[in-house]
């Protein structure tokens, strides 16, 4: 049994897929590159395939982490070679690294998520970096937003380890974002946008990283 951990990009052509749909992606392009995946155990077994935290439709990405389990050895560089000729465009592999099968799942050792995000804005850098400050300032910051099963009220200050003004330019800026994204919560960038004061939804949110605990 090998353990393989996966980092790769998602760009503009497959923003708009579905996390379940990206799950079906990768295990048809391991198919077809002939990857010797393990299965769980049971009546329905699944591929033990995991990605680290689930990305946002929309959303861009250049740090997602998959975790994939082969039944025999594969070294990293014949695993991105065959898999590699398989994927489509908007998917491709950054980096591959053996990870000890004893590591607690990927899931569980995520802690934050960094995102850039671009915005128009008539407001100068002073102005932003002041909404910047004034938010980060507070201690509680009391959001709400509609689900399927009702309304979800919490604390959006507790989600965000920080904030900071990219660079802005001819009425665009990008803010860049550090949020919690664990068991006990995930902040989503829109909705910072929103607590900053921009009327409109980004033009663009890129992940630009995820913070996992140490081991």
């Amino acid at each position: 049994m090998q353990r393989l951990r996966v980092k790769f990009h998602r760009g503009e052509e497959v923003r708009f897929i579905s996390h379940l749909d990206i799950m079906r992606l990768w295990h048809r392009a391991f198919i077809r590159a002939g990857v010797p995946l393990a299965y769980s155990e049971g009546f329905n077994p699944h591929p033990r395939i995991s990605l680290a935290a689930p990305l946002a439709l929309g959303v861009t990405s250049e740090a997602e982490l998959m975790d994939v389990m082969l039944s025999t050895g594969l070294t990293p560089h014949s695993f991105t070679s065959v898999v590699g000729r398989q994927l489509p465009v908007g998917i491709s592999i950054i980096q591959v690294l053996n990870t000890p099968l004893a590591l607690p799942s990927l899931q569980s050792l995520v802690r934050f998520a960094e995102y850039k995000v671009g915005l128009e804005t008539g407001q100068s850098a002073a102005e932003v970096a002041g909404a910047i400050t004034f938010l980060m300032s507070k201690t509680e910051l009391p959001w709400q937003h509609q689900r399927d099963t009702g309304v979800r009220r919490y604390n959006l200050r507790a989600l965000v380890d920080d904030l900071w003004l990219i660079d802005i330019t001819d009425g665009f800026c990008n803010i860049g974002m550090k949020l919690r994204c664990d068991s006990n919560g995930s902040g989503r960038p829109e909705q910072v946008v929103a607590a900053l004061g921009f009327a409109n939804y980004p033009e663009s949110i890129h992940r630009t990283g995820l913070i996992l605990k140490s081991t």
